[in-house]
């Protein structure tokens, strides 16, 4: 029996429903599990996302696109095929993608992770036959502080550097990471602003109903005193737009700060490795969770991961696709 879904170069394609999940292509009717760039492209005719995803895809992809979105756990049919979203837990309005047709069933992930960060649903696995996982972390290195201890740690560095009359700056992606970054931040401790890429995420989500912190924008007129915390994304790094904030720290909220000198070579004052894709514990938990008799490893350590799974018993195969990772994901949000 052909399968239910083929790895295509315009993305994972369902032959049966007429549908791509994430294409990376313009297609005719595209499915996605969340609105970062690499997952959400420009150019499809028609488009299905969960509902919290409205705002930013279009923001990023335009006001017009014609869109259709599900809630968690409600099911359509697409040329008689079952399609249902579900919590990934990645970032507000991330989801799994459930795939049913004649009994078999694939689930396509998307990015994910485990921990409840408060902005999103956690993650829910969901049984199926064929999982189709992200393996951004796959390396037994990456494995996560949890979330309250490294909130502990970004306060503590922020109340450090007030004491010493220092701006804060916290590069974190302004679509995910900062709404979880400006969550957990201690509002007790002093004044939070947020670059205008930030902000304009923000404020759509805002605006569109979801209750988050209604952060300030950082502008010129903000006196230098009072900018205690700045949130921004990290294309701000080594820009002329930090040095007005002298004397200023530079912290960075990524996964990658989990690796002995990252922090270095990002020239950042702490690293904090926060993420929102599941580290290699988390992965190995989701996948076991799903009861997957054949799991296809995407984008980072696929090789790698896959061989693992294979060794331990866990059919895995790699798929080379067009996704990225943590390192892109402010890419193309409007400012």
């Amino acid at each position: 029996m052909p399968a239910l879904l083929r790895f295509t170069d315009k993305g994972i394609y369902c032959p049966s429903g007429g549908f791509y999940i994430d294409p990376w292509r313009g297609v005719d009717r595209a499915v996605i599990t969340h609105a970062h760039s690499d997952h959400a492209r420009w150019g499809s005719k028609h488009y299905l996302a969960h509902k919290h995803s409205e705002p930013i895809l279009r923001l990023r992809l335009g006001a017009d696109i014609i869109l259709q979105t599900l809630d968690y756990n409600q099911t359509i049919f697409m040329n008689g095929v079952q399609v249902s979203l579900h919590p990934a837990g990645h970032i507000i309005g991330s989801a799994q993608v459930r795939v049913e047709y004649k009994g078999e069933v694939w689930v396509v992930s998307g990015d994910y992770k485990l921990e409840n960060d408060h902005t999103c649903p956690p993650f829910e696995p969901v049984t199926c036959n064929t999982f189709i996982s992200e393996s951004t972390f796959g390396l037994p290195v990456y494995r996560w502080k949890t979330q309250g201890q490294i909130f502990n740690d970004i306060n503590h560095w922020w109340a450090h550097n007030k004491a010493q009359n220092k701006t804060s700056v916290l590069l974190a992606y302004s679509l995910g990471k900062a709404q979880r970054v400006l969550h957990g931040l201690d509002k007790s401790i002093g004044s939070i602003y947020a670059h205008t890429a930030t902000y304009n995420v923000q404020q759509a989500l805002i605006s569109f109903g979801l209750p988050l912190y209604d952060v300030k924008q950082w502008t010129p007129a903000v006196s230098k005193g009072d900018a205690s915390m700045i949130v921004a994304p990290s294309s701000v790094l080594n820009s002329p737009w930090l040095n007005r904030f002298e004397p200023y720290a530079v912290g960075v909220c990524s996964g990658w700060m989990r690796v002995r000198g990252a922090q270095r070579r990002q020239n950042a004052d702490a690293g904090f490795a926060l993420s929102d894709h599941a580290d290699w514990d988390g992965l190995l938990t989701a996948i076991k969770a799903t009861g997957a008799s054949k799991v296809f490893i995407t984008h980072g350590y696929q090789s790698v991961f896959s061989r693992y799974l294979n060794e331990v018993g866990i059919e895995s195969e790699e798929v080379i696709t067009e996704y990225g990772d943590e390192a892109n994901e402010d890419a193309e949000v409007p400012v």
